[in-house]
């Protein structure tokens, strides 16, 4: 499997899963370019030492994919000085505050209800395959945006790894990264220090224990079969990356041109 070309990665005490996407090769033989797009979990608990390095990075644009449930819960993101902030909500796996209330409440019996027996991996198998082809609309808009120009750009969602996470893919397919190169970045969300931090709180006496824990574990994990449903989403729905990419998010081979421009050495 092709691997990502090493970076310095800083440690960001506020913000999860943070990571130059730069270095990645494309089928054609070249890369990525560094510094032109990243990817993280949210950044309303960035510290101030966390905003003063991402206000170094010179971002034109950061897109968050979260919804109005996920930002009550976390907060706004930190405001960066001159950078455009564009919130585009996408499908949440986890369904938001309803699904985290029950969470809280330690609802034994309904977590096992939806969560167990591999219902919550195929669960987000699901959300993939609906998040690839019901929401164009969106992934169209962030790809015209960064050939235009919103570079650099971050994206992220919650936990910077199922809805940023598809978004990234989408863009690498958009500019010929090789897929096992895609699915290997997508993976690197597994790292320890990159988990999301389960920081909802709940009087349940039974919220957070290890079964309660083991029965959320498939929704935390980036695992290779999720992205797989969403490469399978495009296959089935438009016949392949190309006809995905001009009927389904309107990309002209000129527009394209662009994104190659402005991403790829």
């Amino acid at each position: 499997m092709t691997q990502q070309v090493p970076s310095t990665e800083p440690e960001l005490a506020g913000v999860r899963n943070f990571r130059d996407v730069g270095g990645l090769p494309t089928v054609d033989g070249r890369r990525l370019r560094q510094g032109v797009l990243f990817r993280s979990g949210h950044l309303a608990h960035a510290t101030d030492e966390d905003a003063a390095f991402l206000s170094s990075l010179g971002l034109h644009t950061i897109f968050d994919f979260r919804n109005a449930a996920d930002q009550k819960l976390e907060g706004p993101d930190v405001a960066l000085p001159g950078v455009r902030n564009v919130n585009l909500p996408l499908s949440d796996p986890a369904d938001g505050a309803e699904f985290w209330k029950m969470v809280r409440d330690g609802d034994l019996g309904e977590l096992r209800a939806i969560l167990d027996d591999g219902k919550a991996a195929a669960r987000m198998v699901a959300s993939y395959r609906s998040t690839v082809r019901n929401r164009t609309s969106e992934h169209s808009r962030v790809l015209h945006a960064i050939a235009e120009d919103s570079v650099p750009a971050l994206m992220h969602c919650a936990a910077g790894k199922d809805r940023a996470g598809i978004s990234i893919a989408v863009t690498l397919l958009a500019v010929g990264v090789e897929r096992d190169a895609i699915v290997a970045d997508y993976l690197e969300s597994n790292a320890k220090h990159r988990r999301y931090k389960v920081q909802r709180s709940g009087s349940a006496h039974s919220a957070y224990t290890p079964e309660v824990m083991e029965l959320l574990s498939p929704l935390f994990d980036a695992r290779a079969e999720y992205l797989a449903a969403a490469f399978d989403s495009i296959e089935e729905t438009w016949g392949g990356v190309d006809p995905y990419l001009e009927r389904g998010l309107r990309l002209t081979p000129e527009t394209r041109e662009r994104l190659r421009a402005r991403l790829v050495d």
